[in-house]
């Protein structure tokens, strides 16, 4: 059924894409057709201050706002339990990429109205998008504005803005004639953050054009969760044209497996669009295609979300 409520929202017709791609990181392949019926999206990511209007009819307390259930965490170290979430800092030299420990901290005292942590806040900040949300904050905000969060392939035929198989959201030159299109890094990630788009950390939603559907900010700014379990790898494309699949999900929630702690029992989600921690000599996810996996349980200063809802009921 349509939204209840569609101000702020675009409504994109369905049809058929090529998701994914065989160009770039592994978990991107195989590129393979898929056909999404059509839906409603939000123009932008949830801002903080959509998202305090939601926080004040429910007296929703996040993740990030409560403390850790020991039971969850079995060994973990009593005075590493407390409510926080991750924080970007950056270091003051260039560090190995492969330890991502060099560059995000567990702030205690993190969470949406204090990003950066204690002592911080989000004033002059309501069109920012809002961050530090878990999935089951995401979830919590979608159900109460009669929404849902997007599948995976929704999420990226909507990134695509009508550009099936080109690049990026808005053609196949990362910076036309000079123009920054998104929020991502310029300079060397994670120490040199030129800031040559203007902005060191998140930007006002707005603050970037518009793909092809009108929608705001689907690449860079923040990582955007959808609500599908992540799998490291997309099925293999339709043999014939009949078989091309139609609004498919994700991974089984029993096959999700984190990458970078495969013996993790936290299942991950699927979250897209890269953020303004995105650099071309780090994790160049600034494209539709490209994908992630963020465990359910964790909160971080670059991921928020967006919502749709649908046309069928």
């Amino acid at each position: 059924m349509p939204p209840r409520d569609r101000t702020g929202m675009v409504r994109l017709p369905g049809g058929t894409f090529r998701m994914g791609s065989d160009r770039h990181y592994a978990e991107e392949a195989p590129a393979h057709r898929v056909t999404i019926d059509g839906f409603w999206m939000d123009r932008t990511p949830v801002t903080n201050a959509q998202f305090r209007a939601f926080v004040w009819a429910t007296g929703h307390v996040t993740v990030a706002e409560r403390r850790p259930d020991p039971k969850d965490y079995p060994g973990a170290l009593p005075h590493r339990l407390q409510a926080g979430s991750l924080v970007f800092k950056p270091p003051k030299c260039a560090v190995d990429l492969r330890d991502a420990s060099s560059w995000w901290r567990l702030r205690f005292g993190a969470h949406w109205r204090r990003p950066l942590g204690p002592g911080s806040s989000i004033a002059g900040l309501d069109e920012h998008p809002v961050v530090h949300v878990a999935y089951a904050d995401a979830e919590a905000y979608a159900r109460w504005a009669g929404k849902d969060l997007p599948t995976e392939a929704e999420w990226e035929y909507a990134a695509r803005g009508g550009l099936d198989g080109a690049e990026f959201a808005w053609g196949d030159t990362f910076v036309p004639a000079g123009q920054h299109m998104a929020n991502t890094w310029q300079g060397l990630f994670p120490h040199q953050n030129l800031a040559e788009d203007g902005f060191t950390r998140t930007s006002p939603v707005t603050a970037f054009p518009s793909n092809g559907h009108g929608l705001f900010d689907m690449i860079g700014n923040v990582w955007e969760w959808t609500c599908d379990f992540y799998a490291s790898k997309h099925a293999a494309d339709a043999t014939k044209a009949c078989c091309i699949p139609v609004n498919p999900n994700g991974a089984r929630e029993e096959d999700s497996i984190d990458p970078r702690n495969p013996r993790s029992k936290i299942p991950c989600k699927v979250v897209k669009g890269g953020s303004h921690l995105c650099a071309p000599n780090y994790c160049r996810r600034y494209r539709p295609a490209a994908r992630h996996a963020q465990p359910v349980d964790t909160s971080m200063s670059h991921v928020g979300f967006r919502c749709i809802a649908r046309d069928r009921s």
